[in-house]
């Protein structure tokens, strides 16, 4: 192999490389975009939470209570 032909093949495969680098940029973009939304979902969730607890819908001292017909 001469040195043209290994020139050749590392500019080929720095080529490939740089492509996969941005290749994951992306993909890596994309995800901590998801993740993002994934984290204000749950904090809505945690405040939804909060306020039907707080507005007293999360009341479990009646959970034990037999219905009426017993």
């Amino acid at each position: 192999m001469d040195d043209d032909e290994r020139m050749i093949n590392i500019e080929t495969k720095l080529a490939h490389q740089e492509d996969l680098l941005l290749q994951l940029n992306d993909a890596l973009s994309s995800q901590q975009l998801q993740v993002a939304g994934l984290e204000r979902l749950c904090q809505t969730l945690v405040e939804r939470i909060r306020a039907l607890s707080d507005s007293g819908g999360g009341d479990s001292s009646d959970v034990d209570e037999k219905p009426p017909h017993y």
